[in-house]
């Protein structure tokens, strides 16, 4: 997979150069770019934003900046990913059906966002793309946003987890269960026991038990 990320800020993108994808990178498996958008700004001053027409407060990020900066990357390959808090929800069966992508670009929006005319305009050129947030919440740009959506993404391609059956039993499956709490030695840490059912050998209700236990957990984040 190929992955290219657009930000005013590449820096942010130190940490994609660590841990599981950073050996991805080494071993071939995730190839991944960063752009500066200022440098596709043309004044003095790497002008990358303006007051928003309609009034209002904050700064929007100027389309023809995006335009120069996204042409050269853009393929009938490619999803574009602008991240927004007004997009879809970022979730697991998103990250599985990214993770399935030859080639993903982030636009990393700031202040008050991208002129709405980026996505206007390569939606009209038939290239798929995707408005996403990770939360109700708002960040000050998308590198944040970003960064988790590589990370969740890219542990799903083949080979970028050093044991692949940590897949499945994942702490979001695309059932919608959370993972069952997880115990190690030793068996007794600050007077508090590990469940004697881990500890009985007995894998059938050892499994119902942690079913059990997944269940209990979704019904309490509800």
């Amino acid at each position: 997979m190929k992955i290219d990320a657009v930000t005013i800020f590449p820096e942010y993108f130190a940490p994609l150069q660590l841990s599981l994808l950073g050996k991805a990178q080494e071993q071939g498996l995730v190839e991944v770019g960063i752009h500066d958008l200022r440098s596709f700004s043309t004044d003095n001053h790497n002008t990358v934003d303006d007051t928003p027409y309609g009034g209002g407060a904050g700064m929007v990020m100027l389309p023809e900046i995006w335009g120069k900066a996204l042409d050269q990357l853009m393929t009938p390959e490619t999803d574009l990913i602008i991240l927004t808090p007004a997009g879809k929800r970022f979730d697991q069966p998103m990250a599985a059906k990214f993770s399935q992508a030859k080639h993903l670009v982030f636009a990393c929006g700031r202040y008050e966002g991208i002129d709405d005319r980026v996505r206007q305009h390569y939606e009209s050129k038939n290239h798929r793309v995707h408005e996403v947030s990770i939360g109700d919440y708002v960040l000050g740009g998308g590198e944040v946003a970003s960064l988790v959506m590589i990370e969740a993404i890219t542990r799903l391609i083949p080979g970028v987890l050093g044991n692949p059956e940590s897949l499945a039993e994942e702490s979001h499956n695309e059932e919608g269960y959370l993972e069952y709490p997880n115990f190690t030695k030793p068996s007794i840490w600050r007077d508090i026991e590990v469940p004697a059912i881990l500890l009985s050998g007995n894998h059938g209700e050892i499994a119902k038990w942690r079913a059990a236990q997944a269940q209990e957990r979704a019904k309490k984040n509800l």
